[in-house]
């Protein structure tokens, strides 16, 4: 089997269709063998029932159940059970455009030191976003890099989303531990970026991360996404979540004079977010969400140490 497009999904019955039906048109797909996985999260609506439905039509469309929450260990559930040497994941939101399965495998071809490699990601709002919503358009996954082909520096902490995020099936089970600390949000509890982990041992390897521009991928974003009471839970979680992917591969000392290197530029920028802004962070929702992004950036490390999760694996 050559790739896997891989599903996770909670909840995804209303959603899931439209994704199904963007998979049926796929093109040039004559010379690639592939399949479908939907991984359902717990779901507590009819998501079975939608995809046994589509199964009739697409006999090369699988699910399986994970029943620990958080997107993180769905996504485990999908490398565990594909059978495609490569694992395309999409969202149940996110539309691939019809050349996006060959597109996945050509990649694959032409860059064969590519562990891991995203996509185009174009946004289509439900409702018009708030002024200068660009500034924060990436951390909802939107991914506009140029229409060529770029690598991602080693260095760099820049990295794709896991909407369209292709990864070599070997290259995760060498690399990337069985344990991780970050397993993605959850109700209640929006600490995110655990795709940022997992693409943070791939960094590290002698792998190479790319952005590739021709598998381009439509997400549906809802008004919904687009308001004060999500926006600011949601930014706070990646905040929470940053301690983490800042000081990855760090040991000892190191990683201490990191951190405090941190506290101290994320003390530096709240400050001046603060004095650009002044009272606007109450009425301009992007500098708002920006702020929350800073402050609980700043007691990320306390927060992740306070409530056990630095204990679970050590950097």
């Amino acid at each position: 089997m050559d790739v896997t497009v891989a599903i996770p999904t909670y909840n995804g019955a209303a959603r899931l269709p439209e994704v199904f039906r963007q998979l049926q048109r796929q093109q040039q797909t004559e010379a690639i063998t592939w399949e479908i996985l939907v991984v359902d999260n717990n779901s507590s609506d009819c998501t079975q029932e939608v995809i046994a439905h589509f199964q009739t039509a697409m006999p090369h469309l699988r699910w399986r159940h994970e029943s620990k929450q958080g997107a993180g260990f769905a996504r485990r559930c999908a490398f565990r059970n594909a059978r495609g040497k490569l694992v395309a994941f999409l969202d149940d939101d996110t539309l691939p455009a019809a050349n996006w399965v060959s597109a996945v495998a050509q990649f694959a071809k032409t860059h064969p030191q590519a562990g891991a490699y995203g996509s185009r990601v174009h946004a289509d709002y439900a409702v018009p976003p708030p002024p200068h919503f660009d500034r924060i358009a990436a951390f909802l996954a939107i991914t506009e890099r140029g229409s060529e082909p770029l690598l991602y520096r080693k260095n760099s902490r820049l990295l794709p989303p896991s909407a369209g995020l292709v990864v070599r099936k070997s290259v995760w089970r060498q690399y990337v531990p069985k344990e991780t600390i970050l397993t993605g949000p959850i109700e209640g509890n929006m600490l995110a970026a655990e795709d940022l982990e997992m693409l943070g041992y791939i960094q590290a390897s002698p792998w190479e991360i790319w952005y590739n521009p021709a598998m381009e991928i439509t997400h549906k974003i809802p008004g919904a996404r687009l308001e004060k009471k999500y926006l600011i839970p949601f930014m706070q979680g990646i905040g929470l979540s940053r301690h983490v992917t800042r000081t990855m591969g760090t040991k000892g000392v190191k990683k201490y004079l990191l951190t405090f290197a941190y506290l101290c530029n994320d003390i530096r920028k709240i400050l001046w977010h603060l004095c650009t802004y002044r009272s606007k962070v109450n009425t301009d929702l992007v500098a708002a969400c920006e702020l929350s992004l800073m402050t609980s950036s700043l007691i990320s490390p306390f927060f992740l140490w306070r409530n056990g999760y630095l204990s679970k694996r050590r950097f």
